[in-house]
């Protein structure tokens, strides 16, 4: 019996630091784990030594002989693995793994990690493989109701785990620097970001932004903070695999996404205790582990003011900064990675 996770690559991202995190766990605990990489070969986050690592091709670009090639590979895989249990977390990795083990035994947990209710071009090939898996995790429920009730049926809700190795809250002064993690993309908004930081420096010029992640539109955002006259504070910091050291005694973390799974690097924010903003993104991912004014807060999307002004309530406000630091270290208790990584097994059937 093994478990297999599947995923592109482990470049970078939230899906692959969570595969990261439980297939570490399940290796610890004895089981036999592999990734099968069906588009790349890198990995980024640390993986125990005992864990196999599957290579079956490199990103196509919609070339069929690659796809064709990467398909054989996989099925190889699965029939050297029969009885296996599949954990994809991506679509691709869901509709290619459908095909490649056709008549093989194996059972497919999908995990779906993005918001399902923007269509894109491969929406009905998704819904198609997600019908043949044998169960299908979401991270919030408002996920859930995105899809039919076929696929509803089969569906469980699992949020994402927080690591056992967190840093416990800083507890010093803090420093004047505002930070953000998550790779360049339109989806992420670095753009409301930057609006909002550009509006919250004319009363707070001595404060940073730290914004961690790689991505197509570095160059377009480094061009918007010299046009907004903060350039000079605003460092673009590259992609890093230990942000919670990065950031841990920065003054607050800020989401700014236009929407969401659920964020890991806002989770290790709240558990190591900095103060977190985030939009209230769809799927409700961020509302699913901040209770808004409580643990954090919670801003319209695409609206910098509310979020310059919470950045300024945050800053202005050292008793509520320490407040919503306190109350969001909480989470550690309720999303504890062994809870999350036992929850996986009872879905896949596996105890």
């Amino acid at each position: 019996m093994k478990i297999v996770f599947v995923l592109p690559d482990m470049s970078g991202g939230g899906s692959e630091r969570v595969v990261a995190m439980l297939a570490n766990e399940y290796v610890g605990r004895g089981y036999s784990v592999a990734i099968l990489l069906f588009a790349g070969n890198q990995v980024v986050y640390p993986l125990d030594e005992r864990i196999e690592i599957v290579i079956t091709g490199k990103a196509s670009g919609g070339n069929p002989f690659i796809q064709i090639d990467r398909l054989l590979r996989m099925r190889r895989f699965y029939r050297q693995n029969k009885g296996c249990y599949i954990f994809s977390f991506c679509v691709n990795g869901s509709f290619f793994s459908v095909l490649a083990a056709a008549g093989i035994r194996h059972r497919l947990l999908v995990s779906e990690r993005n918001d399902p209710s923007r269509r894109f071009a491969g929406w009905r090939m998704r819904d198609w493989s997600y019908r043949r898996a044998d169960k299908i995790v979401f991270q919030t429920e408002d996920m859930k109701k995105c899809f039919p009730k076929a696929i509803q049926k089969k569906a469980v809700v699992i949020p994402n785990p927080v690591s056992d190795d967190m840093l416990p809250p800083f507890a010093g002064e803090r420093k004047k620097r505002i930070v953000s993690v998550g790779r360049l993309q339109p989806q992420k908004n670095h753009k409301l970001l930057l609006d909002a930081f550009a509006a919250f420096s004319k009363l707070h010029d001595d404060y940073e932004l730290h914004i961690f992640g790689i991505g197509e539109l570095e160059a377009a955002l480094k061009e918007q903070a010299a046009e907004l006259q903060i350039a000079d504070r605003v460092v673009f910091r590259g992609f890093s695999n230990d942000v919670q050291h990065e950031i841990w005694d920065s003054a607050m973390f800020v989401l700014s996404s236009d929407y969401e799974g659920i964020s890991n690097s806002m989770i290790e924010a709240l558990a190591i205790g900095v103060p977190v903003i985030s939009t209230d993104c769809p799927v409700g991912g961020s509302r699913a582990y901040i209770e808004d004014g409580v643990s954090g807060i919670l801003t319209p999307v695409g609206d910098a003011a509310a979020l310059s002004a919470a950045m300024l309530k945050i800053a202005d406000d050292p008793a509520f900064a320490r407040m919503l630091s306190a109350n969001g270290v909480k989470i550690k208790d309720k999303y504890g990675l062994k809870q999350i990584a036992d929850r996986f097994l009872e879905e896949a059937g596996i105890v």
